[in-house]
């Protein structure tokens, strides 16, 4: 009996954490491969694992009978809409917010086979505590199961599934394990209704005549669960969206900071000796100061290390806040409930960051918000212990203002004199009030005030010392203008830098950053020039309009931008005035670029540049074997494809050797790392471009010029398709030269 309860549970689990990022998968190339598909897939999924609760609870009203029963019928829903697929029609309009329309999808092609898996865990182990097994009377072991095949199923996705399977065949290998799943429930109603388990006809043993009935549930307990299950939640979106901005929105980067979080639900409800509480305490005290000291600085390498940081954040969060749900649990008479309630904390913490945030702040606040709420509610709520009372006194109050009032002075005094382009006095500048602030993480209260303090006075720091113009945020990301002491203006992207331009009017037409005239982009168009007959350009991904500075009278330039906020600041002449200065009209496509340049089928390009990124996050459906097909019908004869491949993090140069390759067309790649400082104070960043044509002859001069290298191939890298595609195996930190400040 208890090996069908637990392979059911597990099986029900699994294949709902492998149908997550499976159809995020399916649909991210629809919207250009944003970050925030995921978090607004996950709040989705969150939402609808309540209503499978909800549906849970409600069923113990019936008799165990009628339970099966109904629950039967419910089970046939699914047969409406598998296999799982996605549904192309009626994309969201460029400009519009994606919001709705992805939530609307996903009801309709996850929604009901979602929704009816995820009533299997709770209604199953109420059966089970129905049983006359030895360990029905605490039935929750099995919500350690579950958690576990979640992890399992999460784990298998990217580094079995994907990688094995299409999408299709993916989708038909999740429907029969639906099956499966769907016989093995009616099995385990089948074991729980035996007149041996327990009187069928009853709505509950704990209404049997002497059986002692368990005692309501008061608001105050119900209310500390969904705290509880917030912090975690919410903190676990917080960490993916800084994971998916800077490297990339793909299953692999999803599914870590999940397995994370599923992880210490298994822990807490499984092994929760492996939780030594002190321990735990103190490390949250030292993590969150240097996660703290992390985000006011708004570092970004060393990447490897930063990421650590926020895992071991969110790992010791879940660990003390799930334990606290797990000790807490009730009798299992309200066991639906306990999940129904902890699920409601979850969709709150999802609702939060993915929806709610991106409206009410202009930039990612809710990571740190959530960070502060932790310190504060966890010591005082686990052990009191007697270093971790809630005390609250006037120095509670005063020593973090004066801690933050200590660090807006030193960022002040170091701007200055101009010193914060110096990564060691920007560590010093704020290690020191961070190690005050730490002394405090004794006192709870005084702790979390001392790390909002903190991060209230860092909104003076901005990178290089420049001047705060702009900022916005959109479903895309981050965006912000600054004014630098170098006297240009720059345009940020998450933590990347994408447009850089003089003040001064006699310079603003130079093209700066990675588009420099020292450049690759510089030594494209001198040779394209060398023929007079104006160029038909296409830019997918427009930035801040640099390339428009190459451009001459007669030319017919149109660029393909998903972000209608870039597009506004790049035409905004107050930051910007490429685009107002170029001697042609821009035309803007909003939408995302490969799905616009498929709808203009009358468009061919003399230079189509492929340069869409969010953050250093690669959008993977631009660079597929499809992608690569279509840009080819949109160039024009002698057209030439340009890809800006430089990054931080992911060497795309063995990728694009492939695609090449299989379309059989000729490229090139120029790394321009090695120049003189002169020319990065003036505005020169390192970049690595690569070109494709037809032919080699298309490349003209680029293929002759030594500058310009083969891509040499990589015989254990798979070629990218839109069914498949893994940037594992090529990471390499520093691999590009970076999209950033270097």
């Amino acid at each position: 009996m208890l090996i069908l309860f637990v392979a059911t549970i597990f099986l029900s689990a699994a294949l709902l954490f492998v149908v997550e990022p499976m159809f995020a998968r399916m649909v991210l190339p629809l919207l250009g491969g944003s970050p925030a598909v995921w978090n607004t897939a996950l709040v989705f999924y969150q939402a609808t694992l309540l209503l499978g609760y909800l549906y849970a609870h409600a069923l113990t009203r019936l008799t165990p009978r009628r339970q099966a029963m109904f629950h039967s019928v419910v089970l046939l829903l699914p047969a409406l809409t598998l296999p799982i697929a996605v549904a192309r029609h009626g994309l969201p309009l460029g400009g519009e917010s994606p919001i709705p329309w992805l939530l609307a999808l996903l009801a309709s092609a996850v929604g009901i086979p979602f929704f009816v898996v995820s009533t299997g865990g709770s209604m199953l182990q109420r059966w089970f505590a129905r049983t006359g097994h030895g360990g029905a009377r605490d039935p929750y072991f099995l919500y350690a199961a579950s958690n576990l095949g979640s992890l399992l199923g999460l784990l298998a996705y990217p580094f079995l599934i994907e990688p094995n399977l299409p999408l299709a065949l993916q989708s038909y290998a999740w429907t029969m394990g639906y099956i499966v799943l769907a016989g093995l429930t009616l099995a385990c109603a089948w074991t729980a209704l035996r007149p041996a388990s327990f009187a069928a006809d009853r709505p509950d043993p704990a209404a049997a005549e002497g059986a002692k009935p368990a005692p309501d549930l008061p608001w105050s307990r119900t209310l500390r669960w969904v705290l509880w299950a917030f912090v975690p939640s919410s903190l676990l979106l917080g960490v993916t969206t800084h994971l998916t901005s800077d490297v990339g929105s793909f299953p692999l980067l999803w599914v870590v900071p999940l397995a994370l979080y599923l992880a210490t639900f298994t822990v807490a409800f499984g092994r929760p000796s492996l939780m030594p509480r002190p321990l735990l305490l103190r490390a949250l005290g030292m993590v969150a100061v240097l996660v703290t000291v992390t985000l006011a600085t708004r570092a970004n390498e060393p990447f490897a290390l930063l990421l650590a940081l926020d895992f071991l954040l969110l790992t010791i969060v879940g660990l003390l806040f799930h334990g606290l749900l797990a000790e807490d649990r009730p009798d299992p008479a309200h066991l639906t409930a306990f999940y129904l309630w902890i699920a409601f904390g979850g969709v709150l913490g999802g609702v939060f960051n993915a929806l709610i945030a991106p409206v009410i702040f202009t930039s990612v606040l809710e990571f740190p918000i959530v960070l502060v709420l932790a310190v504060m509610i966890a010591p005082p709520i686990l052990a009191h212990a007697d270093d971790a009372r809630p005390r609250f006194g006037a120095l509670d109050l005063a020593l973090p203002v004066l801690a933050g009032l200590l660090t807006l002075g030193a960022v002040l005094l170091v701007k200055r004199f101009g010193l914060l382009d110096s990564r060691l006095v920007v560590f010093i500048t704020f290690a020191w009030p961070a190690l005050l602030v730490f002394s405090f993480s004794r006192r709870p209260l005084r702790f979390g005030l001392g790390i909002a303090a903190l991060l209230i006075a860092a909104q003076a720091f901005t990178v290089g010392g420049g001047r705060m113009l702009h900022e916005e945020r959109s479903f895309f990301g981050v965006h912000r203008v600054l004014a630098t002491e170098g006297g240009k203006h720059l345009l940020t992207h998450g933590s990347t830098f994408h447009g850089l331009q003089w003040i001064d009017p006699a310079r603003r037409r130079e093209p700066l950053a990675y588009y420099h005239r020292q450049g690759p982009f510089g030594q494209l168009f001198t040779w394209r020039r060398a023929d007079p007959r104006p160029l038909r350009v296409g830019l997918v991904g427009l930035g801040a309009g640099t390339l428009l500075a190459y451009a001459q009278p007669g030319d017919v330039w149109t660029a393909y931008e998903i972000d209608p906020v870039v597009d506004r600041l790049a035409r905004d002449t107050r930051y910007f005035t490429y685009i107002a200065d170029a001697p042609v009209r821009l035309r803007t496509v909003l939408g995302d670029g490969r799905l616009s340049l498929a709808a203009d089928s009358s468009a061919r390009y003399d230079v189509l540049v492929l340069d869409a990124y969010s953050s250093d996050a690669i959008p993977v459906h631009l660079l597929t074997r499809e992608a690569i097909a279509l840009y080819v019908r949109r160039l024009a004869p002698g057209g030439v494809m340009v890809f800006n491949l430089s990054n931080r993090h992911l060497n795309l140069q063995p990728v694009v050797a492939a695609l090449a390759l299989d379309q059989r067309l000729a490229c090139r790649v120029r790394n321009d790392f090695d120049f003189p400082p002169a020319q990065f104070s003036e505005g020169r960043f390192p970049t690595r471009i690569a070109v494709m044509a037809r032919s080699q002859a298309d490349l003209g001069d680029l293929g002759r010029d030594p500058r310009w290298t083969e891509p040499a191939l990589r015989p254990d890298l798979r070629l990218w398709t839109d069914d498949y595609s893994s940037v594992l195996p090529i990471y390499s930190s520093g691999a590009a030269g970076g999209r950033k400040r270097p």
